[in-house]
Formats: structure tokens, C-alpha cells, sequence
């Protein structure tokens, strides 16, 4: 072999080893490594758009949350509860409801298992598996509420119950006419009232909302969620408080 098919060999050779180590400092089995973490301690869920069929990813930054990241498997066959099988995806993320929340957005051919992470008080903070269903499900759109004014400020919307099926829980979110986020709980239940939390499961909403003022602009926004933590339905409508 002369020297140039030798130097040759050896660079290929120490760009394969980087690129397989590369690989495996990516994946979150690697990033947890040695490290405080807690499993299911991120809210997440993710919906395909309904223009572009994209992979929308949502989640719930907890304040002074820091270095948010999106991993994801290769295809669905793999083990969702294995982290070797997670690779970091560099996506940028995106404020949702002005920062409130955040968003990842993505063209995917394939289904696969996503799983966003950041960091809190010393620990890495995950959620739970999210299986894209953006090919055998997409998400569907529509207005469909009942919005009942009847008692002043505090409207009460009510949608059919577990409409595409396999739902698990049902995400609400009020919010006024520039999308800043007013109030976002959680039931069980196919109702939810501005602001009586009798049925709220789950609460993100971090400070008291205030009162509604009548006459102005408001948006109502469900997440019908699954199981997996796919969104089967979305509801969007505008309202004017009365």
C-alpha cells in the first residue's frame, strides 16, 4: 500500500469512528447518562397541521426551564422506552400562545416516537413517548363547540365526547384576540367553564386568570389527546364575551 491509499484509509477510518461517536453523544441514553432525570415530567403532546399534514410537536416550557430538546426515533417499530433508540433532532423551536408554550415543526414521511426533554433545577426533565400519527391518523380541524354565555364572563363550552376515538384526556385553552394564553387546563370531561376548575385535572395555567370583558375578542382552542399523547382533534373558535 503506498502512502497516499494509507493516509487516505485513516482519514476514512477516524471520520467513521466520529461520525459513530457523534451518533451515540446524541442519543438521549448518552445525555442522560450519569445524570439526575425524571420520566413524564414534560407536557407534551403533538397534532399534524391541517394544511401541511407537518408534524406540530407542543409543549410546556415550566419557568426557568433551559436547553430544550427534541429527540425522536428512527421509525415506529422501535421501543419507545428505550433511549438508545432516540436521536437529537436540531430543530428550533417555537413560542406558542406568545411563549407561553412552544412548538416544533417538521415534514415527516415516516411515523416515529418523539420525546422533548429540558433541564430544571439540576435535573433533565422528559416526556412522555409521543407517537406521530400524521399517516394513519391526522389530525382533524374544525369549530365544532357549544359556547353558553349564559352566566356573564364565565362561558362554558361543551364538545361531542371522544369524536375520532382512543381519547385520553382533553387539553382547553382560552386566550384573547394577540394570543396571549388567559387560562389552559386539563378533564376528563367534554366541558370545560371559564374559570371554575371543578373538573380540572391538570392545570398549567400559572397565574388567576383575569375576568373577561365584555364585548371582546376571545379564542377557544381544544386538544382532544390520546393515550400516546397523539391529538385526534383540534377546536378553534372565536367568541365575544358576554
Amino acid at each position: 500500500m503506498n502512502k497516499i491509499s494509507y493516509i487516505i484509509l485513516c482519514f476514512v477510518s477516524l471520520l467513521s469512528c466520529s461520525e459513530d461517536h457523534d451518533d451515540a453523544v446524541q442519543t438521549l441514553s448518552n445525555y442522560t447518562q450519569g445524570s439526575t432525570f425524571e420520566l413524564g415530567a414534560v407536557i407534551a403532546c403533538a397534532a399534524s397541521d391541517k394544511n401541511t399534514g407537518e408534524i406540530l410537536t407542543f409543549y410546556y416550557p415550566e419557568s426557568g426551564a433551559s436547553n430544550v430538546r427534541f429527540y425522536e426515533t428512527k421509525t415506529i417499530e422501535l421501543d419507545e422506552n428505550d433511549f438508545t433508540n432516540y436521536i437529537i433532532n436540531p430543530l428550533e423551536n417555537e413560542p406558542f400562545f406568545n411563549g407561553y408554550l412552544g412548538k416544533f415543526m417538521q415534514n415527516a414521511s415516516i411515523e416515529k416516537w418523539i420525546i422533548i426533554t429540558f433541564e430544571l433545577n439540576g435535573e433533565i426533565k422528559i416526556s412522555n413517548p409521543i407517537r406521530s400519527r400524521q399517516i394513519s391518523k391526522p389530525t382533524v380541524w374544525n369549530d365544532n363547540v357549544i359556547i353558553n354565555q349564559s352566566q356573564s364572563g364565565m362561558p362554558n363550552f361543551m364538545w361531542e365526547d371522544n369524536p375520532e376515538g382512543g381519547n385520553a384526556i382533553y387539553f382547553q385553552i382560552v386566550s384573547d384576540e394577540n394570543d396571549n394564553l388567559l387560562s389552559g387546563t386539563y378533564t376528563y370531561e367534554n366541558q370545560f367553564q371559564y374559570y371554575n376548575t371543578n373538573n380540572v385535572v391538570l392545570n398549567v395555567t400559572t397565574q388567576t386568570p383575569p375576568d373577561l370583558i365584555l364585548n371582546e375578542n376571545y379564542n377557544f382552542t381544544l386538544m382532544d389527546v390520546s393515550l400516546d399523547n397523539w391529538v385526534n382533534w383540534v377546536i378553534q373558535k372565536s367568541f365575544i364575551a358576554e
